[in-house]
């Protein structure tokens, strides 16, 4: 990418403070803006957080542009995309109830809300980092010269997952570094710090480390295709209650996404319209999408989310949280937390199903059926 803003910092990443002020989740909380109309109450309202990222991007563009109205009058219900600048937080709201929905990676989905007890859906499989998510040294052009190294990077996020999976490929193990936690906000800065040697991190940071002429990308995340997801989560009892949410965040996603890889004036214009609200131009925001696998298409989506493959890399990340105490005091093995998958096998404890990809929207997408 060509230019990095200091304002867009924002990323995926976890926090070691669980909100969990929980289970009381309704469609319309105190949060939420009151109807002035007889017929306008009657309507359900929903609100959804989303975070600055690459592959979430379509979902503000869609509010701007008029998509989320538009499928939210074909449903009947009032419904508002928030932006909010701490990625973190947005979680932790969204586990705490005030909102119905947010973006979150697949790890942070499994360690925040579901390890905390709050019923999630990922209803949207937008993406996976395919060399979005990368491990830098200065340099140094070799993955082994890592060993012995203080690396930089937001402890127990999908920065740390990243440096682990790492390490396993060069036969090493988190022993044979030692972790500096750091911020995503502050990642940028630690690098150009004399004693910084090596760092794991995200774009837009990423690239704006790469810019440096001394950084060497030693491993990312296309080494690891379809570990770091990038999701749209809803409640699981919202959504039981309110399948017209589902099928309207459903039917935006993918009227956005169709733009996002048009080759058409339409289709530039939106990427254009995306770019400047992450921060970037229109080259750097396309070099962010060339490391982003897009799941486009809802048969796309199908595909991945019956892929067996999911179900062994969403294996390695509840291993990698249960090994790091992500699941709390409470959790003696990984099975702690059940997951659905959406080949119709689970992991973990049946009985506490508590995270759940669900391809019934998907479905009705993939078959002209919203």
């Amino acid at each position: 990418m060509k230019s990095f803003s200091p304002f867009v910092t924002v990323a995926r990443g976890w926090a070691l403070v669980l909100i969990v002020c929980m289970l009381g989740l309704s469609a319309c909380g105190p949060d939420k803006p009151s109807q002035s109309s007889d017929k306008a109450a009657s309507r359900a309202s929903f609100r959804v957080a989303w975070s600055i990222y690459v592959g979430w991007m379509p979902w503000g563009y869609a509010q701007d542009a008029g998509i989320v109205d538009k499928w939210a009058g074909k449903y009947g219900i009032d419904l508002k995309l928030v932006q909010i600048n701490d990625y973190v937080e947005s979680v932790n709201q969204y586990t705490a109830g005030k909102f119905d929905g947010v973006t979150a990676a697949s790890m942070d989905a499994l360690t925040i809300p579901a390890a905390g007890g709050v019923d999630t859906t990922a209803l949207i499989i937008g993406d996976y980092s395919n060399g979005n998510d990368g491990v830098v040294l200065k340099g140094k052009s070799s993955l082994a010269d890592i060993k012995g190294q203080r690396v930089n990077l937001p402890e127990l996020s999908v920065s740390h997952y990243l440096l682990a999976r790492a390490l396993q490929s060069a036969g090493l193990s988190e022993r044979d570094v030692t972790v500096v936690n750091t911020s995503d906000a502050d990642i940028v800065a630690a690098y150009q710090a004399q004693g910084t040697t090596a760092v794991s991190t995200w774009n837009p940071q990423l690239a704006a480390i790469l810019a440096s002429p001394d950084a060497k990308l030693v491993f990312d995340s296309s080494k690891i295709p379809g570990e770091i997801l990038d999701l749209l989560v809803v409640n699981t009892e919202t959504l039981k209650q309110h399948p017209e949410l589902g099928k309207a965040l459903t039917g935006i996603w993918y009227e956005t996404a169709a733009l996002l890889v048009a080759d058409s004036p339409q289709g530039k214009a939106a990427r254009e319209a995306m770019a400047r609200m992450s921060g970037t131009d229109l080259d750097g925001y396309q070099a962010q999408l060339r490391s982003t696998y897009l799941l486009d298409t809802p048969q796309k989506a199908l595909a991945f989310m019956r892929d067996p493959a999911l179900k062994e890399s969403i294996d390695r990340v509840r291993t990698f949280s249960f090994d790091h105490g992500l699941f709390g005091a409470d959790a003696k093995d990984k099975d702690f937390v059940g997951i659905a998958l959406g080949d119709g096998s689970t992991l973990g404890d049946p009985a506490n199903i508590k995270l759940r990809f669900d391809p019934q929207y998907v479905e009705l997408a993939a078959d002209g059926k919203l």
